[in-house]
């Protein structure tokens, strides 16, 4: 049997810290949290020693668990945020939260390190959201300079910075 044949496999994972967000001390599934304010990254006690060296680092890759998205449990295609003149497309070729394994993942800048809060901006993630892991960025690694997206995504890109100012 190949791997790909293989019965669906359950597997644990566990916080390594929460989402703060002092701009909404109470979570609101249905908010836009603007990704521009200042949003902490509370890592537990247990791995604050983890966090050695992470503050020479301008952005980071931080991974968490969309806990209050609403799981996708069949593959559908949508019209990306419900707006016309964009094409459907599937889950996978969007950022929806509502995924078959709800997954965020985010390349924030990081502001400062404050014992074990990391200081953030670019993350929309929900205040208590639990975070799963961080990586430092790594342009060698990480930056693609042949990266292209479709014609829909800069033009949802371009509606959402008119919308924000």
């Amino acid at each position: 049997m190949t791997r790909s044949e293989q019965p669906s496999r359950w597997f644990r994972v566990q916080p390594i810290g929460y989402v703060r967000r002092p701009d909404a001390p109470e979570p609101d599934p249905e908010a836009f949290y603007d990704p521009r304010v200042e949003t902490g990254l509370e890592i537990l006690p247990r791995w604050e020693d983890a966090l050695a060296g992470i503050e020479e680092y301008s952005h980071i890759f931080v991974i968490f668990w969309l806990d209050r998205a609403r799981r996708a449990r069949k593959p559908r295609k949508h019209v990306p945020e419900g707006r016309a003149g964009l094409p459907e497309v599937g889950l996978f070729a969007t950022r929806t939260p509502r995924r078959p394994n709800p997954l965020g993942v985010s390349a924030p800048r990081l502001l400062r390190r404050e014992g074990r809060t990391l200081w953030v901006s670019g993350i929309d993630a929900w205040p208590g959201t639990p975070i799963l892991d961080i990586k430092g960025y790594a342009p060698r690694d990480d930056l693609r300079q042949d990266a292209t997206v479709p014609d829909w995504l800069e033009r949802l890109w371009l509606a959402h910075d008119a919308e924000r100012g």
